[in-house]
């Protein structure tokens, strides 16, 4: 049988490849979930600011939180509650960015911000704070830990970038584990030699929200709102890079500036988010994991549900922590210890890490 000469051809769809009303239709999927997301995180804030060890109604806070009228309750949540929801909020965001953008840039699934060494820079400055300057107020040491985590991460940089070859994903990895063997050794031996100094530095290597006015938010929220910036400028050349280097040179993209931009980007808001709280663990590894889960390995969406999610799992995890406490509390940082090593080995367990 003969096919008419001016039979249109047939074109053979790939199974796999969507349509574009399904890709619209994944997109507003998507959108939904994403502002879904936002909504739990407004309720998670006003719980912030409402739960505390000291017992106000709920009426009474959301009075108080318009209007400040003098009173005692007042007092606690505008000059307590609200900065630490506010730190709570900006540092959860860093780290869930920090996070994603790190397995982005390393396309590895158990990237974390630390694995280049950031948190145990920013940790050293305190240490050189405390026990060699006598510094032993938050606001005080908050710059040596963000100037350590800003040196850790040009150190690991220039090493990974050494010789002939680039900064490879595996050299500046291997180069942050270097220097965090490093720095560990560090500062093991200069808290052995002053016990006064590790009494303070304990405090804040646990990690918390607690004792955080207004000055450590102010001091800190420039540096995230630029990492924030420049990690969200990066979510087209991140889509190309999880390609391959060969592919995506082959596309445009200008690997070298991505990977720098990103690594400044990271050192930003982990520097400053460890700077502010202490170091906080799981949230930068699992958050992104589970934004994966749920939109797939888009940056496009990977990012901005990070940027979410990691909130509400800080914030979350404080509440918990006055709550389970009560009359005292948890720190913030055994708390989603807690929370995130059974929920990332759930996921581990559950399928393969989310594809990158």
């Amino acid at each position: 049988m003969s096919v008419a000469a001016d039979s249109p051809p047939v074109v053979e769809e790939a199974p796999g490849n969507p349509q574009p009303g399904e890709r619209r239709a994944a997109h507003a999927v998507r959108a939904v979930g994403l502002l879904a997301a936002v909504g739990v995180l407004a309720v998670v804030v006003l719980l912030s600011v409402w739960v505390g060890t000291r017992d106000i109604p709920f009426s009474s806070t959301w009075n108080v939180l318009w209007h400040h009228d003098g009173s005692s309750d007042a007092v606690i949540i505008h000059s307590y509650r609200i900065p630490r929801t506010l730190l709570g909020f900006f540092v959860g965001a860093a780290l869930g960015l920090s996070g994603a953008l790190m397995q982005a840039l390393t396309r590895n699934p158990l990237a974390d911000p630390g694995l280049l060494g950031i948190s145990l820079g920013a940790s050293s400055g305190v240490v050189v704070a405390i026990g060699f300057l006598g510094i032993a107020s938050v606001l005080g040491y908050v710059w040596f830990a963000f100037a350590g985590a800003a040196v850790a991460s040009v150190v690991v940089y220039l090493i990974g970038s050494s010789g002939r070859s680039t900064a490879t994903p595996e050299r500046l990895v291997l180069a942050g584990m270097a220097l965090t063997a490093v720095l560990y050794a560090f500062n093991t031996a200069a808290l052995l030699l002053n016990p006064l100094a590790f009494n303070e530095f304990r405090f804040w290597n646990v990690g918390s929200l607690a004792g955080r006015g207004y000055g450590v938010l102010w001091a800190v929220l420039p540096f995230i709102l630029a990492g924030i910036v420049l990690a969200l400028s990066l979510i087209r050349p991140l889509n190309v890079l999880a390609m391959g280097d060969q592919l995506g040179k082959a596309l445009g993209a200008n690997l070298g500036r991505t990977r720098l931009v990103g690594a400044v980007a990271v050192t930003l808001l982990c520097g400053a988010a460890t700077a502010a709280v202490g170091p906080i663990w799981f949230v930068g590894l699992a958050v992104p994991h589970v934004a994966r889960l749920l939109v797939g390995p888009d940056q496009r969406w990977v990012l901005p549900y990070s940027l979410v999610l990691a909130p509400i799992l800080l914030l979350g995890s404080d509440v918990l922590g006055r709550v389970v406490a009560a009359p005292s509390e948890l720190q913030v940082g055994i708390v989603t210890a807690f929370l995130g090593a059974p929920v990332f080995i759930a996921l581990c367990r559950r399928r393969k890490p989310a594809a990158l």
